[in-house]
């Protein structure tokens, strides 16, 4: 079987000193799995030397790319990076201090059978290893996914990968950036009909969290509301026929 095209899009802040180390374990566990990858780090209003060490990594890694965005913003970052990416293959979004071998391995295992694949923590069979009050924010949110917009999906943040082509389709309707724009894009994905398949995972950050949950929580169930006052605007797209799965 021909190994998968991946593209890793990777949106950093403030990350100077821990990215190379992150980037060594990635390239790792992506080459593991395909010789056929490309990285790409999307540096988003850092105010350290993060662009500067990005530069440095893509000087002597042919396979990684850089993009520089202005002000820091992690929806735009990762919509940046798909846009860059192309139509080939998949495109699998993990943060620098959350990546997983295991799930690129799955990705490839499910090549023939899937439109999107994500790594959710409430999945049966996951390990979340984080403090207790992250993962009582991940049930809130959940809940909120669920009883809010409708969503028969389990979780939206964190590593997913989708296919090329389905980026391609939806990202012109995503509105949505921050927290929320692959939350947006994989509600999308679902009501568009698209075959997702969720899978277990071991989160197992690498570092303490440096994003506040006082600010993230509200901000996050503020944009779930606007999410779906802006899908309950929009007809619910037909049902692909199958040969389109």
């Amino acid at each position: 079987m021909t190994p998968p095209q991946i593209t890793i899009i990777i949106p950093v802040h403030n990350e100077a000193g821990f990215m190379g180390p992150a980037l060594t374990r990635i390239r790792r566990q992506v080459g593991a799995v395909t010789p056929r990858y490309r990285i790409i780090l999307v540096e988003n209003g850092s105010t350290d030397h993060t662009h500067a060490e990005a530069l440095s990594e893509a000087a002597s890694d042919l396979r990684l790319d850089v993009i520089q965005l202005e002000a820091a913003d992690y929806g735009l970052a990762i919509r940046t990076g798909m846009e860059a990416a192309g139509n080939l293959g998949w495109l699998v979004v993990f943060d620098i201090d959350y990546h997983s071998g295991d799930f690129l391995k799955k990705v490839a295992e499910l090549d023939g059978s899937a439109d999107a694949v994500v790594a959710s923590k409430r999945a049966p069979g996951s390990r979340d290893r984080r403090p207790r009050i992250r993962r009582l924010a991940t049930r809130v949110f959940n809940l909120a996914l669920r009883t809010v917009v409708g969503s028969g999906l389990s979780d939206t943040h964190g590593i997913k990968a989708l296919r090329a082509q389905v980026v391609e389709a939806l990202l012109p309707q995503v509105r949505l950036t921050e927290d929320l724009f692959d939350t947006e894009l994989l509600l999308r994905a679902e009501r568009a009909g698209y075959r997702i398949i969720e899978v277990p995972i071991t989160v197992e950050e690498l570092r303490e969290a440096r994003s506040s949950l006082l600010r993230r929580v509200p901000r996050t169930l503020r944009g779930l509301i606007t999410l779906r006052r802006t899908l309950s605007a929009q007809p619910r797209p037909a049902p692909r026929p199958p040969e389109e799965r």
